[in-house]
C-alpha cells in the first residue's frame, strides 16, 4: 500500500489513537440503548442480564438480597463490563470510518461553477492547447445550483463543481484531494478517462462536463454515506451466524430458566441444600451462550470494509467485501492489469538479407513526432542499439523544412514521414501489404512469416516500408509485470482459477497467457462474450470477480459477484460495479480478494474459538453453580476452585476480558496466507479450536487464584 490513502484521514495527525479510544468509550456507552441493542441477540440478552443483577445488588443493599452483597454487585459489574467491551469494538471499528466520512466532509466545498449557457461555440482546434479555446456564453453559478444534466465549462486552476462525464477537452487533474495521490491524472472526452469528481482541481488546459449526479448524489457524497452506514450492513453469512448464536441464546435461555424450578424441587425433595440463585443462574446463561463471537461479530465485518478502505477501495456494501473471500474465478484484463499496459519495441527484424540498422534508421526518423509510448520506445531502442540520435523535431508548421510527418488515424493505420524524397511508412501487417501492394505490386515473400512468427510469440509486429518497399518488422512486445505469474501461482494453490481479458488474437493472447502464468484466457473479447463468460462459470456454481473501466465493460460488471470498477473509469462502469478502486490500479482485485478472504478467516477462527471457550467454561461453572445443591457435584470440581462464588465469578470476569483481548485481532484479521481450504480449516481448528478450549482453564484459574489473594469471594 502506498503511503498515500483515500483520504487525509488515514494519517490525518489530529485523527491520534488517543481520539479515537475516547470517542469508541463514549459511543459503547451510547449503545447501550436496548433499541439498539437488540439489533444484538447475545449481547442484548447479557444486557437483560446486567440490568437484573443489578436490581438484585440493590435489593441486597436494602438487606433482602438472594446472596452475599458483593458477590451480586461483583457480578453485575463485570457483566455490564462484558456489554461495554463488545459495545467498545464495534464503536472501536466504526470509528476509523467516522473520521474519513469527516475528512471527506472538509474536502467537499461549495464553489462557483461556469454553467455552460449555448454549446458548440468551440474552435475545433487542437484541444490540448488552451489557448484555441473560444470560451462559450456562461453563467456563474453555486454548485449547489447545478442538475443532472448541466454542462460546464472548467478551466486551468478551477474546481469541478460536481460528478460528470467530460464531453470535450483534455486536462491533467489533480485528484488528491479524493485518492491521496499528488501525482495528476489526464481526463478527456471519450475513450475510459472521461469521469470526473466534485472538487477536484483542474490543474491545465480546460475540460467541459456534463454533470451526472444531483446535489446530495455526487462520488464523495456516496462515499460518505457508505462509511458511516457500514455498520448497518449485513451480509447473508453474517445473518446466518447471527440466526445461528440467537438459536444458541435462547436454547441456553430456556435451559437456565428450567434450572430454578428444578433446585427448587430438588432442595424440596432432599430437605437440605440451598436452591441455586438467579445471580448465578444469570452468570451461568451469560456464560455459556456465544457471548465472544457474539460481542465481536459486528466489529470483524465493519473492519474487514475499513481494511478496503485503507487501501483506497469503496465498497459499496459488506455483502461485496464478504462475497470477495469465497470467489473462485478471477476475470483480469491483460492491458495494466497482467502487463505493464504500454508495449515496448524489442527488435529490429530486417527483410531477407536486408540491414537491420537501415531498418532502425527509417523505424526511428517514422516515430520522431510519435508521442505514444510505443513510438518513444522505438526511438529509444534505435539509439541503444545502434547509436541513432533522435532529432528534436515537431510537427506540422514546427516540422524541419523538407520533412513532412504522416500522424497515425484509425483510418489509414500507419505513419511515416516524407524527407527529401524519401517516403517512409510504418503501420499494423494487413496495413502496410496493401499499402506496398498500391504502390510496387509486390510483397517480400518472407514477410509474411515474420509477422506470424512474431505474433505467435505474443509480440505486436509494425511493417516498415521505405518508398513502397519492405525493409523489415519492429518486433513491439507487451511486458509481462514482474512478480504476477508468482501471484498467479498463489491464487490456483487456494483453487481461484485467473482468467485473462483480451481483445488480441488467440496467437498472441495464448503467448502472453503462457507468460503471465494464467490459467485461461478469452481472446478478441467483446462485451457479449464477456457477459456469456461470466454467464457459464455462474452457471456452474462459480463465484466470479472482474475488473472494468470503459462503458463496454459494464454488463459484464453487473453481472459479476465482484465488481471493480475503476475510479478512472466511465460513469456507466462505475454505477455497475459494487466497488470502486480510488487509485484506478487493475491488480487491486487480488489483494480485494485476499481482504475478503482474511474476514472470513477471521470470522471463522474467532467462532471456533468462541464455540470451544464456551465448552471449558462449562466445566469451571456448572459445578459451582449447583454445588450448594447437589453437593456430590464437587467432586468435578478437578481444577479446584477456591469456592463455588470464587468460581462463578473468575468465569464471568474471563468471559468479560477475552472480548477485550480479542478485540485488536477482530479489527486486524487474522493473518492471510495463500493454502489450500483444507489446511485452513485444519490450521484454523488446531490454532483458535484447540486454543480456545485450553484458554478458559488457565484464565479462570489464574482469576480464582488473584480473587482468593485479594479475599474478593
Amino acid at each position: 500500500m502506498t503511503a498515500q490513502s483515500l483520504s487525509p484521514s488515514v494519517k490525518h495527525p489530529a485523527i491520534s489513537a488517543r481520539s479515537l479510544y475516547r470517542r469508541a468509550l463514549m459511543d459503547a456507552f451510547v449503545k447501550l440503548n436496548p433499541r439498539w441493542m437488540a439489533r444484538n441477540p447475545v449481547m442484548f440478552v447479557v444486557e437483560v442480564g446486567s440490568a437484573l443483577t443489578t436490581f438484585l445488588w440493590l435489593q441486597a443493599l436494602l438487606g433482602n438480597g438472594e446472596a452475599a452483597t458483593g458477590f451480586i454487585g461483583w457480578v453485575a459489574t463485570w457483566l455490564w463490563f462484558t456489554v461495554l467491551f463488545a459495545n467498545f469494538s464495534e464503536a472501536l471499528a466504526e470509528g476509523r470510518g467516522k473520521a474519513q466520512a469527516e475528512a471527506l466532509r472538509r474536502t467537499r466545498q461549495e464553489t462557483q461553477a461556469k454553467r455552460v449557457q449555448v454549446e458548440g461555440q468551440r474552435s475545433t482546434g487542437d484541444h490540448a492547447q488552451p489557448t484555441h479555446l473560444q470560451p462559450a456564453p456562461y453563467e456563474l453559478v453555486s454548485s449547489a445550483a447545478l442538475r443532472r444534466g448541466d454542462t460546464v465549462l472548467v478551466e486551468a486552476g478551477d474546481i469541478i463543481a460536481a460528478d460528470g462525464e467530460v464531453v470535450e477537452g483534455i486536462a491533467s487533474v489533480d485528484e488528491s484531494a479524493v485518492t491521496g495521490e499528488s501525482a495528476p491524472v489526464i481526463r478527456e472526452s471519450g475513450g475510459d478517462r472521461s469521469a470526473v469528481t466534485g472538487g477536484t482541481r483542474v490543474l491545465s488546459d480546460w475540460l467541459v462536463v456534463r454533470v451526472t449526479a444531483d446535489p446530495g448524489e455526487g462520488f464523495l457524497d456516496r462515499m460518505i454515506g457508505l462509511i458511516e452506514g457500514a455498520k448497518r450492513q449485513k451480509t447473508p453469512n453474517e445473518i446466518a451466524l447471527n440466526i445461528l448464536l440467537a438459536a444458541f441464546t435462547i436454547i441456553f435461555l430456556v435451559v437456565c430458566m428450567t434450572l430454578l424450578p428444578f433446585s427448587l424441587y430438588s432442595v424440596d425433595a432432599a430437605g437440605q441444600g440451598m436452591p441455586v440463585t438467579i445471580t448465578v443462574l444469570v452468570a451461568l446463561l451469560v456464560c455459556l451462550i456465544p457471548t465472544t463471537i457474539g460481542g465481536l461479530l459486528s466489529a470483524i465485518g465493519i473492519s474487514g470494509m475499513d481494511r478496503m478502505i485503507r487501501r483506497n477501495v469503496i465498497a459499496m456494501s459488506g455483502r461485496a467485501v464478504e462475497a470477495a473471500g469465497d470467489v473462485d474465478v478471477l476475470l483480469l484484463d491483460k492491458t495494466g492489469t497482467i502487463t505493464l499496459g504500454n508495449r515496448q519495441a524489442v527488435a529490429f527484424i530486417p527483410v531477407g538479407q536486408g540491414d537491420a540498422r537501415a531498418l532502425a534508421e527509417a523505424a526511428q526518423l517514422s516515430s520522431l513526432a510519435d508521442e505514444t509510448p510505443e513510438g518513444r520506445s522505438i526511438v529509444v531502442l534505435a539509439k541503444e542499439l545502434y547509436g541513432l540520435r533522435g532529432r528534436t523535431v515537431g510537427a506540422g508548421p514546427d516540422a524541419p523544412e523538407g520533412m513532412h510527418f504522416i500522424p497515425f488515424t484509425a483510418q489509414t493505420r500507419m505513419s511515416g514521414v516524407d524527407l527529401d524524397g524519401m517516403s517512409i511508412r510504418k503501420g499494423a501487417p494487413d496495413t502496410m501489404l496493401a499499402y506496398m501492394q498500391s504502390r510496387n505490386g509486390h510483397t517480400p515473400s518472407d514477410l509474411s512469416a515474420l509477422v506470424d512468427d512474431i505474433a505467435r510469440t505474443g509480440g505486436t509486429p509494425l511493417v516498415v516500408a521505405r518508398n513502397g518497399e519492405a525493409l523489415g518488422v519492429i518486433h513491439l512486445k507487451d511486458i509481462v509485470k514482474g512478480g504476477i505469474k508468482e501471484r498467479f501461482a498463489q491464487l490456483r494453490r487456494i483453487g481461484i482459477k485467473t482468467v485473462m481479458i483480451t481483445g488480441d488474437n488467440p496467437l498472441t493472447a495464448a503467448a502472453i497467457a503462457a507468460e503471465a502464468g494464467v490459467d485461461d484466457f478469452l481472446a478478441q473479447a467483446t462485451p457479449e462474450a464477456k457477459l456469456r463468460l461470466i454467464r457459464e462459470y455462474q452457471a456452474g456454481g462459480r463465484l466470479v470477480a472482474m475488473t472494468g473501466d470503459g462503458t463496454n465493460d459494464a454488463p459484464a460488471l453487473a453481472q459479476a459477484d465482484v465488481a471493480v470498477a475503476m475510479n478512472t473509469g466511465t460513469q456507466p462502469a462505475r454505477e455497475a460495479a459494487n466497488m470502486i478502486d480510488l487509485d484506478s490500479n487493475p491488480t487491486k482485485l487480488i489483494e480485494i480478494v485476499e481482504i475478503g478472504k482474511q474476514l472470513l478467516m477471521t470470522r471463522g477462527a474467532l467462532t471456533t474459538f468462541s464455540i470451544a471457550n464456551d465448552v471449558s467454561k462449562y466445566f469451571a461453572i456448572i459445578p459451582a453453580a449447583f454445588a450448594s445443591t447437589y453437593p456430590a457435584l464437587g467432586a468435578l470440581n478437578f481444577m479446584r476452585l477456591a469456592t463455588p462464588a470464587s468460581a462463578i465469578l473468575s468465569a464471568v470476569i474471563f468471559n468479560a476480558l477475552v472480548i477485550v483481548a480479542l478485540i485488536p485481532l477482530a479489527l486486524r484479521g487474522v493473518r492471510y496466507r495463500p493454502a489450500p481450504a483444507a489446511q485452513l480449516l485444519r490450521d484454523n481448528l488446531l490454532i483458535y479450536g484447540l486454543g480456545g478450549l485450553i484458554a478458559p482453564f488457565a484464565g479462570i484459574k489464574l482469576i480464582d487464584m488473584l480473587l482468593t489473594l485479594l479475599k474478593l469471594a
